[in-house]
């Protein structure tokens, strides 16, 4: 695979960007939108960073790989989040054995 990667740099590129643009989305980004020039700036510095990040994946460094782990991570707590909400909801809404409702 890292063979396949190193001979289609644009498509290596494509994907180093697209899953640091996910990571920097659902992890760093604060509540407040930036303005549009921040935000402008921010997504040409990211893509400068994935052109470095691409040197290195054609270098034989699994930079692809980790971020497909760092996103599958995130997936995985999302997915605890979620479990627990839904245990949390159900917990509340069933009465305790002991309490009588009137």
């Amino acid at each position: 695979m890292q063979a396949w990667f190193a001979e289609n740099p644009v498509i290596s590129y494509i994907l180093i960007y697209v899953l640091i643009i996910f990571v920097y989305n659902k992890v760093f980004r604060s509540q407040q939108k930036l303005p549009l020039l921040k935000e402008i700036i921010l997504y040409i510095l990211m893509a400068f960073g994935s052109f470095l990040l691409l040197i290195f994946q054609i270098d034989k460094l699994p930079i692809i790989q980790c971020l497909l782990v760092a996103v599958v991570l995130m997936l995985m707590v999302r997915i605890r989040y979620f479990v627990e909400g839904r245990r949390n909801k159900k917990e509340k809404s069933i009465p305790a054995a002991g309490e009588q409702s009137e």
